[in-house]
């Protein structure tokens, strides 16, 4: 066994671009030609990116309704409970319970925990923080946040990065590095 524990670093291809059309063009040619771990870095959103990377539809309003579905749930539960089972108070002989009087509460909770479903859900889908990834090592890819578009291939076990390598540079690709990750 070897002394690193069978550490198998992970191989990426970067790809620096002009601009964000050649950008949104070389992601969908690379998606055709059968490139499925593609990810791409802009110093601000493109329009279509999302349909060229295949990502398929968004996850977060999903997310924000089973929040506020939840939060209504246990709002109005909760406040059955104590209302009706847990101290009930006779006030001029009306019911335990009234329904119309406990939908602000029941409106805040769901506000509440559907807003802290999409903060969170959000971090979790996009797995932030991400303080490491193997790109980062790339000295051209601090121009990503500024002015640069790059598209990032990560390259499965037994293929060779030359040939995506290729791939991006026949599809417009100005700079093209292959980056093998460090020891994590």
């Amino acid at each position: 066994m070897s002394h690193n524990g069978g550490f198998r670093p992970r191989r990426f291809v970067l790809g620096q671009f002009a601009d964000s059309d050649t950008l949104l063009s070389a992601t969908r040619l690379m998606r055709e030609k059968g490139h499925r771990n593609l990810d791409t870095h802009t110093p601000y959103p493109v329009h279509g990116i999302e349909a060229a990377l295949g990502l398929g539809r968004a996850k977060i309003p999903t997310l924000v309704l089973l929040g506020a579905i939840a939060g209504a749930c246990v709002a109005y539960g909760m406040i059955y409970y104590m209302n009706a089972f847990d101290f009930p108070i006779n006030v001029a002989n009306r019911p335990p319970h009234s329904p119309p009087t406990q939908i602000p509460i029941t409106f805040e909770l769901a506000v509440l925990l559907g807003s802290s479903a999409a903060f969170f859900g959000l971090f979790g889908l996009l797995k932030l923080p991400e303080p490491y990834h193997p790109v980062f090592e790339a000295e051209s890819f601090r121009r990503a946040s500024i002015d640069a578009f790059f598209v990032s291939v990560e390259v499965p076990e037994g293929t060779n990065p030359a040939d995506v390598a290729v791939d991006l540079r026949g599809f417009g690709s100005t700079d093209v590095q292959i980056i093998e990750e460090s020891e994590r």
